[in-house]
């Protein structure tokens, strides 16, 4: 028989964790939308030169720095001392996931605005670029970008990545909360994030060719998913008792329906399926799949979030 004794005693943290709230997997969803926008926009400017694309598509890079906006200005909400956010960039600390956040959301933004203003349609920036065009700093920055529109774009690619795989890290890296900490969880943001990505671009109107592209590349992005939230939870299943403990939270546990039938089910299989059936019989794919794969995704965040939130060391020795 084995006793702890733990002096420990926090109403946040002990028995269970209640620090973060809605705010965070709306903010996680938002920056796994935009690692996905970025990276697929980045692939069609690398990919796509000489070829006119959709105006739809020509203006999607916007959406990077805008919704990663929206998203930080969820996480500022979420702040205990939201007017001190800014001595996260007085200092850089390696070990520090939030710090490697700070500077992976900060660097987004110049990656993602100057390749947007590349692409965008003359017609559509005429306004603002005889504004630019007084400015001689903003001339030559507007210069340097059309010159390295391929470094941009790798930019763009890169940053992406980043910000896909530190959403992941972000909970990942938590060794207190079992269900979180796995290496798996970066890799399966970052293909989440893809898949929502692709999505929230089909919800627009891009050609037919973009979109069949799209719907192609986001089967073989599920198909990733569901196999890395397999070995997911097989490495919960092989772990100690505290993992397993965890993993029951949806496997039977309070969880279970919504894990199975948002993220599952819905989010993942009835996509694949529905995407699938539009490529073999040459239709062109719809918006109602895609809806079903950005609620997968919101779905995957929130309950992660929350069910690992109720799970953790303490709560699984005290149910000893």
């Amino acid at each position: 028989m084995n006793e702890i004794t733990s002096t420990r005693h926090n109403h946040l943290i002990d028995p269970t964790m209640h620090v973060w709230g809605w705010e965070i997997p709306l903010y996680l969803f938002l920056g796994g939308v935009v690692a996905g926008v970025m990276i697929l926009t980045g692939i069609r400017f690398l990919r796509g030169q000489g070829r006119e694309p959709s105006p739809a598509l020509a203006l999607m890079p916007w959406v990077a720095p805008i919704a990663i906006s929206v998203g930080m200005f969820f996480l500022w909400l979420d702040l205990e001392h939201p007017f001190n956010a800014w001595r996260f960039y007085l200092t850089f600390k390696l070990t520090s996931p939030m710090s490697w956040g700070a500077w992976i959301l900060l660097g987004v933004y110049p990656a993602s605005i100057l390749l947007a203003w590349v692409g965008t349609p003359e017609r559509h920036k005429a306004r603002i670029g005889r504004w630019v065009a007084r400015i001689a700093l903003l001339r030559r920055i507007e210069g340097w970008a059309k010159n390295n529109t391929v470094f941009l774009a790798r930019l763009n690619i890169v940053m992406g990545a980043a910000l896909g795989i530190y959403t992941g890290v972000l909970l990942g890296t938590m060794a207190a909360r079992p269900l979180w900490n796995s290496a798996l969880l970066g890799p399966l943001f970052l293909v989440s994030g893809l898949s929502t990505g692709a999505a929230f671009m089909l919800l627009f109107g891009l050609s037919d060719d973009e979109r069949r592209s799209l719907s192609r590349a986001d089967m073989g992005l599920i198909a990733i998913e569901l196999g890395l939230l397999g070995l997911w939870m097989m490495g919960l299943a092989t772990g100690g008792s505290a993992a397993q403990g965890a993993l029951a939270v949806i496997l039977g546990g309070p969880y279970t329906a919504a894990f199975w039938t948002l993220v599952v089910a819905l989010g993942l299989l009835a996509p694949l399926a529905g995407e699938w059936l539009e490529y073999k019989h040459g239709a062109l794919p719809g918006r109602g799949t895609a809806v079903l794969v950005l609620l997968g995704g919101f779905a995957l965040r929130w309950i992660l979030v929350f069910a690992g939130q109720a799970t953790g060391w303490v709560t699984e020795i005290a149910m000893r």
